[in-house]
């Protein structure tokens, strides 16, 4: 049976470093509404947009200029009716070089059709992949979503690390 993860890839004239660098700084490519670690093995994040979408991730496996998986800890969306779609699922980043250049294969293992969020979603990592990502690391500017001004993203923290 063929995988329905989602996937995409780009192929960027940069080195296997430079695009490993620029996968652990989310907040230069996906969203600066991101609280916590997202370097190191066993860091864990909080990333937030408005009162839509709220997930925590923890980096799992950590290869320098090779690979990056996160996991899905907690999931909350306000537009599906399972809120909890993305948790145990994985966002992973395969860095690979050739031919002078470097290939970034994204999966997000878990995120399939059947999902009620898989076409916002795909839509979203297409942007945020094919889009943001490339354009940190070939210019140096991604697109993130902005940092927004409200206390719901430090109070979500706190509500985290009380649980723990």
């Amino acid at each position: 049976m063929e995988k329905q993860d989602y996937t995409a890839s780009i192929t960027v004239n940069a080195t296997a470093q430079e695009a490993f660098n620029a996968i652990n700084n989310p907040r230069g490519w996906w969203s600066e509404n991101i609280d916590g670690g997202t370097e190191k093995l066993n860091d864990e994040f909080i990333y937030h947009y408005q009162d839509i979408h709220y997930c925590k991730i923890k980096l799992i496996e950590v290869v320098p200029d090779q690979k990056v998986v996160w996991l899905v800890l907690d999931n909350y969306f306000k537009f599906t009716k399972d809120k909890n779609e993305w948790i145990g699922t994985k966002m992973v980043f395969d860095i690979l070089q050739k031919d002078g250049q470097t290939e970034i294969r994204f999966a997000h293992e878990g995120l399939v059709p059947q999902y009620e969020c898989f076409e916002i979603c795909r839509e979203a990592w297409t942007n945020y992949i094919k889009y943001s990502l490339r354009n940190l690391i070939t210019i140096g500017k991604g697109q993130p979503n902005d940092k927004e001004d409200d206390s719901f993203n430090a109070q979500l923290a706190e509500k985290w690390q009380l649980e723990q």
